[in-house]
C-alpha cells in the first residue's frame, strides 16, 4: 500500500471511540457532517457514507478538486440506528459492493474514528487500516485509542507527560456529586464532564449556588448509571484552542496546525487558524505537549491524526483539557483547504470553520448563487473564498462553511459578507 491510496474513505461517525453509542441522537445528528469526507477523495478512491450526498454537491466538489467523477465512488449505507457503520454496511448488504469497489489495488481503510468494528470491517474487505502496514498494527494502537479519547485517560496520561492542568479528581458517576461539593469549597464554579464525550456534549457548568438548599446533582445520562465523570475547576476562560498533529508509523511527530476554538456553553461551534495574536504566545507550549503526547502514543502504536484541545485563562495561562485521538472536526477542513490552496506562494492562509442558520431555507444551488452573486465563492485562482464543505444540510437553514484568505482580518470581513448574503439569525 502506497501512502497516497487508494483509499476507502470510511466515515465512521457512528463510532463508540468518542461517545458511547447509547447516544445515538447525538451521534446521528454528528454524521450529518459525513459529507465533508468527499474533499479527500482522489481518483480510484471509494466514500462509504452514513447519510447521502447530493448530486449539486458532489458536482460542486469535483469542480474544485478537479477529480472526474467517473474516477470515484460513492456508497450510501441505509439507516440502521445507533450501530456502527461497519454493522450498517453489513446489514445492507452492500459488503461485496465495497469490497469490489476497492478492488486488489493495495488499497486501505481511511476510517474517521479507528474503533474496534473499524479494524473487523477492514478484515472483512482484506484491506490494511491507513496509515498502519497491517490490520494488526492498528489492532494493538486501539486500546491506546481508546483510552486517550476520554477524560480520565487524558489527565492520567497528560499529568505523567507534565502538561499543566485544571485542579480537578476523576470519579465515579455515584461519587460525582460529593466530588463537586468537595471542590466547591475551594473554587467558585466547577465544570462536570462525561468520561468519553466530545463536542461539549453531556457538560454541565456549576456554582456553589447550583447546590443551595440541598438540591442534588441531576447529571446527563451520558455513560449510564455507572460511568466515569471528570470534576475540574471551571477556569476563567480568555480562549479555548488547539493544536492538531500527527504521528507516523516510524515514530515521527509533526504539528499540522493549531487554532482558536468557538464555543457556546462549552460545545464546539466553530474554529479559526492560526491562533489569534491575544494567544499566539501559547503556540510554542502547545507544541511542545503535543509533542510529547505524539511520542507517547507511537510508543504504544498509534500512527495518524490528533489533537490536543487547552484553556487559555484570563492570565494568557495555558491548560491542557483533553485529547482527540482521530480525525476531528478540523482535520478534513483543514485537509480541504490546504489541497485548494496548494502551490501558492507566501504563508499558509488564514482559514475558518463555522456554521450559521439562515432565517429561510433553500438549496445547494441557491446558496451558491448567494455567494457568486456577492463574489464571496472561492476562487480557485486567488486560493480565497466561501467553501460549502458539508452540503446541503437537512433543515436548509443550518448552513455549514469554511472561510479562506490571506489573513485573520480579511476572513472576519468574508464572514460577516457571508452572514448577509445567507441572511444569517442574528445579523
Amino acid at each position: 500500500m502506497s501512502e497516497t491510496g487508494p483509499f476507502v474513505v470510511f466515515a465512521n461517525f457512528l463510532s463508540d471511540l468518542a461517545v458511547d453509542l447509547d447516544e445515538g441522537q447525538v451521534l446521528t445528528r454528528w454524521a450529518e457532517q459525513a459529507p465533508r469526507k468527499a474533499w479527500l477523495l482522489r481518483p480510484g478512491d471509494v466514500l462509504v457514507t452514513p447519510v447521502p450526498l447530493s448530486p449539486e454537491f458532489l458536482r460542486y466538489v469535483y469542480d474544485l478538486t478537479g477529480v472526474p467523477p467517473e474516477t470515484v465512488a460513492v456508497v450510501t449505507v441505509p439507516p440502521a440506528g445507533a450501530v456502527p457503520l461497519a454493522r450498517a454496511v453489513r446489514e445492507a448488504g452492500l459488503t461485496e459492493r465495497v469490497r469490489a469497489l476497492a478492488g486488489d489495488r493495495g488499497a486501505a481503510l481511511l476510517p474517521t474514528a479507528l474503533d474496534a468494528s473499524a479494524i473487523a470491517f477492514a478484515r472483512d474487505l482484506g484491506l490494511a487500516v491507513h496509515p498502519y502496514p497491517t490490520v494488526e498494527a492498528a489492532a494493538d494502537a486501539l486500546e491506546t485509542t481508546m483510552l486517550l479519547n476520554t477524560k480520565a485517560g487524558f489527565r492520567a496520561t497528560a499529568e505523567r507527560l507534565g502538561m499543566r492542568l485544571p485542579f480537578g479528581r476523576v470519579c465515579r458517576r455515584s461519587g460525582t456529586e460529593g466530588v463537586v461539593r468537595d471542590l466547591l469549597r475551594d473554587v467558585e464554579r466547577v465544570v462536570v464532564k462525561p468520561d468519553r464525550s466530545a463536542g461539549g456534549h453531556g457538560m454541565r457548568f456549576l456554582s456553589r449556588d447550583d447546590l443551595e438548599d440541598g438540591r442534588s446533582l441531576v447529571l446527563d445520562t451520558v455513560g449510564g448509571p455507572d460511568g466515569t465523570w471528570v470534576v475540574e475547576e471551571c477556569l476563567d476562560v480568555a480562549e479555548s484552542v488547539s493544536i492538531q498533529l500527527e504521528t507516523t508509523a516510524s515514530g515521527g511527530t509533526r504539528a499540522l496546525f493549531s487554532g482558536a476554538m468557538r464555543t457556546v456553553g462549552g460545545s464546539f461551534t466553530g474554529y479559526a487558524s492560526p491562533l489569534p495574536a491575544s494567544c499566539a504566545h501559547v503556540a510554542g507550549e502547545l507544541e511542545q505537549w503535543g509533542t510529547a503526547l505524539g511520542r507517547h502514543l507511537a510508543d504504544h502504536g498509534y500512527a495518524g491524526p490528533y489533537g490536543l484541545d487547552a484553556l487559555v485563562d484570563a492570565e494568557g495561562v495555558p491548560y491542557a483539557s483533553e485529547s482527540n485521538i482521530r480525525r476531528t472536526a478540523t482535520t478534513t477542513p483543514h485537509a480541504m483547504v490546504a489541497r485548494l490552496t496548494a502551490g501558492r506562494p507566501g504563508p499558509a492562509p488564514a482559514w475558518s470553520v463555522a456554521k450559521g442558520w439562515s432565517r429561510s431555507p433553500f438549496g445547494f444551488d441557491e446558496a451558491l448563487h448567494r455567494l457568486r452573486e456577492h463574489r464571496l465563492a472561492f476562487d480557485p485562482a486567488l486560493g480565497e473564498g466561501v467553501i460549502l464543505y458539508a452540503d446541503t444540510p437537512p433543515d436548509g437553514r443550518s448552513w455549514r462553511y469554511a472561510v479562506t484568505a490571506g489573513t485573520a482580518e480579511d476572513l472576519a470581513q468574508r464572514e460577516a459578507a457571508l452572514g448577509v448574503a445567507f441572511a444569517f439569525e442574528g445579523r
